[in-house]
């Protein structure tokens, strides 16, 4: 057996029906995959039962513990040569493994990692998530793309590596977010090989609506404190970015706001640029984003929506970044105290 697609899943059956449906129309047969229900109220069972005759597949019921050790559950079962992690909520193109073995023939590489896009059949909302998570003027291009501010790092909806690698690092460590980072990390610091495959992109749903897409981002700011507690030195400027964003706009609205109570008290026409300047960075950077994602997915609506989407992305996760590094930098909390309610439970 060459591959083990390993999935956690959480209270997510449609989406793995959806998964797995696209797993069948795979040209390349050499895997086998393994589902691993983590505590879900609403498993999917039934789902994965419907695919038993189509799909060399095992699924595993276990208690609740988070994604990266269902992970490590799913792989100590498995039996490929190579691990690739998958999200429950992602779908893969019909090509995607016979891309992946393409990919390994030409270079041999220990870990490796695709893209992310947004799939035609996603609601207007999913694919402004996914123009977030994913554009050059909200992350930097970070999650997968060629033109990016900083080393490419695999991500947990689409990751590969050798089966004797994970073994020898252990696998993913209990981190509750920002866990496949953390991973991606350890493959690097060990001297491991780490590449890119261009071709080997899946469509990843995401959030379905902008407050757990907030939840989502906010728990990822938080992540990005810890891992450099973890990581010295990984922390690089584009990682900054939403943290700067988030001031800046908050300055900008305490700035207008001061404005217009002193246009109550005072000349209004003399502190109208008080009240008015403030906002035209914010309108600007919101038109940038509307004509850029109007013109990619071709949707004025999709363009309006994306505003609020990048915004939610840069805000959420700077919000989150800001919290952790309150309680970790300037408290000096450990991981577990600093974050005990919030995941730790």
């Amino acid at each position: 057996m060459k591959y083990s697609i390993i999935v956690p899943v959480y209270n997510r059956p449609d989406e793995v029906d959806e998964l797995l449906d696209s797993l069948t129309r795979q040209a390349y047969a050499d895997f086998e995959v393994v589902i691993v229900e983590d505590g879900s109220a609403t498993p999917c069972k039934e789902v994965c039962d419907k695919y038993a005759d189509r799909l060399p597949l095992r699924y595993f019921v276990k208690e609740n513990s988070g994604p990266g050790q269902s992970r490590n559950y799913g792989a100590e079962r498995s039996n490929g040569d190579y691990l690739i992690i998958l999200d429950s909520d992602v779908v893969v193109p019909d090509g995607y493994l016979s891309a992946v073995d393409a990919e390994l023939q030409a270079e041999p590489c220990d870990a490796f990692g695709g893209a992310d896009a947004s799939h035609p059949s996603f609601t207007p909302v999913q694919k402004a998530i996914s123009y977030s998570m994913t554009s050059f003027f909200t992350t930097g291009g970070i999650r997968g793309g060629k033109k990016k501010l900083d080393k490419f790092y695999p991500r947990s909806y689409n990751m590969g590596i050798r089966r004797e690698v994970y073994q020898q690092l252990g696998g993913f460590s209990k981190m509750r977010f920002g866990e496949d980072i953390d991973f991606s990390y350890r493959i690097v610091e060990a001297g491991y090989k780490c590449r890119l495959f261009p071709k080997a992109w899946v469509w990843h749903k995401r959030r379905t609506d902008l407050k757990k897409f907030f939840r989502q981002v906010y728990n990822s700011g938080i992540a990005r404190i810890n891992l450099e507690k973890r990581h010295p030195g990984t922390m690089k400027i584009v990682h900054l970015l939403p943290m700067v964003f988030t001031v800046g706009v908050i300055a900008f609205v305490l700035m207008s706001a001061v404005g217009r109570a002193l246009m109550h008290y005072d000349d209004v026409h003399k502190w109208y640029w008080l009240c008015a300047l403030p906002w035209l960075p914010i309108l600007l950077y919101s038109l940038l984003i509307f004509v850029d994602s109007a013109w990619q997915n071709r949707s004025l609506k999709i363009g309006a929506i994306s505003i609020a989407a990048s915004f939610v992305q840069l805000m959420g996760y700077g919000c989150g970044f800001l919290e952790a590094w309150w309680k970790r930098c300037v408290l000096g909390k450990d991981e577990f105290q600093a974050f005990e309610k919030n995941f730790y439970k």
